[in-house]
């Protein structure tokens, strides 16, 4: 009796079974019916790419400031990081040696002014005996030439007190332009020279700051070879307005342009370096900064698929295909690299046309078949619209 029974529960759990198994395309509990799935027409989009590089920020001048005179700083009339207009005072040096020696130099003059006065006359007196035959003509050449000697040691007396003069107005420092200052390596009282090791201070005009960045060659070629031109900055200027992302990540307010190119390209990383140009009229970028310019780079007639809808395979990008009969196959596909959001720009593996499916794709399988549900591009299902701004 008990083996019977053991036989009756082996036969019903046997038909429960074979009830419950699922037909291929179906899903459990749903024998003999099709899924239905979203799928994506590919077709050509504008879309505009951007791709940043991490940049380094100067001021579109920066001077170092250093005294042209030795001498102790007796004043430092401005602060760190103030702003400063050109020829506005910034340290005074102690003048009293270089006092000293501009009214030795007077005196000098004095001394020389007197000596040409006293060969003059000699010379006044010299020619009338001279002409009379009273003195030989050597005489006469003899007060000449003294004459000139004493001029000449007027000009050189007259020089050395417009040296004294120039080197007393160096002991006060103005700045050479508009801009920020710097910090400063030396205080009151300290001795400094034109020798010294470090500026005094740096004045940096922040006006406009420039961005400096690397770009390899590659990506320079890809940039630039296809842009209107003869020369590289005339290329440069026909790139949409670049964007700075800042320290914080956030975007700057102003945009920038690209400026020009360096000549040549750096052996050591095959880079070739880059300048952009950002307006700065609040002075919120400092130079020394760090941040990232942002390029633009519009593609006119883009297949665009959502990163949803891909799976990878040894490194390979594939998609869902709807073919005959309404049958996938997956696709390998190739894109852009680097890290797009939310979609990838194909550039082979697909057509015009195909039907990619968009949700789902974990449980399809080949020659798998769907029953297809089309949606726009822009949908919910297939993240970002035609046209949309995507980082890399």
């Amino acid at each position: 009796m008990k083996q019977l029974q053991k036989l009756s529960l082996g036969l019903l759990i046997g038909v429960a079974a074979a009830c419950t198994t699922q037909p291929q395309g179906g899903q459990p509990g749903m024998a003999g019916q099709v899924r239905e799935y979203q799928v994506m027409a590919v077709k050509p989009q504008t879309i505009t790419l951007t791709k940043d590089y991490p940049a380094t920020l100067q001021g579109k001048q920066t001077v170092e400031i250093r005294p042209r005179v030795a001498g102790y700083i007796d004043e430092i009339l401005v602060d760190e990081g103030a702003f400063v207009r050109k020829g506005q005072v910034l340290f005074r040096l102690n003048a009293n040696d270089l006092q000293a020696s501009v009214r030795s130099a007077e005196a000098q003059v004095k001394v020389a002014e007197a000596q040409v006065v006293a060969s003059q006359i000699n010379l006044d007196k010299t020619k009338p005996l001279v002409a009379k035959d009273i003195i030989s003509q050597f005489e006469l050449e003899s007060a000449e030439s003294n004459l000139k000697a004493s001029q000449a040691q007027l000009a050189q007396a007259k020089a050395n007190l417009e040296n004294a003069k120039a080197n007393l107005q160096y002991t006060v420092i103005t700045s050479p332009t508009d801009g920020m200052i710097g910090t400063f390596p030396y205080r009151v009282g300290s001795l400094v020279s034109s020798a010294i090791a470090q500026p005094l201070t740096t004045v940096s005009n922040t006006s406009e700051m420039h961005a400096y960045f690397a770009m390899n060659e590659k990506e320079f070629l890809a940039l630039t070879k296809s842009l209107e031109g003869k020369t590289i900055q005339e290329k440069l200027a026909v790139i949409p307005a670049v964007q700075l992302l800042l320290a914080d990540q956030s975007v700057y307010g102003q945009s920038g342009n690209l400026e020009t190119a360096s000549g040549i390209v750096d052996q050591q990383t095959g880079s070739v370096n880059i300048r952009a140009a950002f307006p700065n009229p609040e002075g919120l970028l400092r130079s020394g900064g760090s941040g990232s310019v942002r390029i633009p780079q519009q593609i006119d007639a883009a297949l665009v698929v959502p990163q949803q809808a891909t799976f990878e395979l040894q490194n390979k990008h594939f998609v869902y295909v709807v073919g005959a009969e309404n049958k996938v196959r997956s696709t390998p596909i190739e894109v852009l690299s680097g890290n797009l959001k939310d979609i990838y720009v194909v550039t082979g593996g697909l057509q015009e046309g195909d039907q990619v499916v968009v949700e789902g794709i974990a449980t399809l399988r080949n020659d798998m078949p769907v029953q297809p549900k089309l949606v726009e591009a822009g949908s919910p299902a297939t993240g970002p619209s035609a046209g949309n701004q995507v980082n890399n």
